[in-house]
């Protein structure tokens, strides 16, 4: 959440940089319409966002909602000390953490297969590309390497899957990727660095053997 303490020139440098800040300060004067546009402009990434985080579509729309909720909720409270995406992403992996620890307590780890969502191709493709930096001879179809990318991001825990879904999908930088962890820019990169290995190790086998990963989620 934004801290108590944002400084005056932080909330005009936001203010006047993001157009989604301005749609969030204009919720805070009660706009239906910017409310409905920030939705709009957001929901279809965090469902996408939150279904590779918690393993289910159907429970990811549902923390969607609980998202937004909790946005409306915070509206008079709003103060633009970030971007609006980091601010929301930030609730968004708080509302996901509650979600796997109450799963976990539970002893009810379900993970289905993935529908794909309306994230697309490409953020998992960047993946793929980030995560082996020389491709073998051997062609894969586009679909097929999708597949096998969901299955690796399985190999990751929370926090790194989190940090690799914010900087691949979102294309979040360092600062504002620790803003939404409450971590260090250098713990980001670290965080970063071993699951770039991770999933190497993952997804190698596969590409040079055509042996399909059956991944498990690791612990935190």
């Amino acid at each position: 959440m934004t801290s108590l303490v944002v400084s005056e020139s932080s909330v005009q440098r936001y203010t006047l940089s993001d157009p989604d800040v301005q749609l969030m300060l204009e919720v805070r004067d009660d706009s239906a319409a910017a409310f409905e546009e920030l939705v709009l402009r957001y929901q279809g990434r965090l469902v996408g966002l939150l279904t590779h985080q918690v393993g289910s579509r159907d429970l990811a729309e549902d923390l969607t909602q609980e998202v937004f909720l909790r946005v409306y909720r915070a509206r008079k409270r709003y103060v633009p000390g970030a971007k609006f995406a980091t601010w929301l992403f930030t609730i968004a992996n708080h509302v996901a953490s509650n979600a796997l620890r109450s799963r976990s307590r539970r002893h009810e780890v379900k993970l289905g297969g993935r529908a794909s969502g309306p994230m697309g191709a490409h953020p998992i493709d960047a993946i793929a590309q980030a995560s082996s930096s020389q491709m073998p001879a051997r062609l894969l179809a586009k679909a097929e390497m999708r597949q096998i990318v969901v299955a690796a991001l399985e190999a990751l825990n929370e926090r790194q899957r989190m940090a690799v879904l914010l900087s691949k999908f979102e294309g979040l930088a360092y600062a504002d990727i620790a803003e939404v962890m409450d971590l260090s820019p250098q713990a980001v990169k670290s965080l970063l660095c071993r699951a770039r290995g991770t999933l190497r190790e993952v997804l190698e086998p596969y590409v040079e053997d055509g042996n399909h990963p059956n991944m498990k989620r690791n612990g935190n």
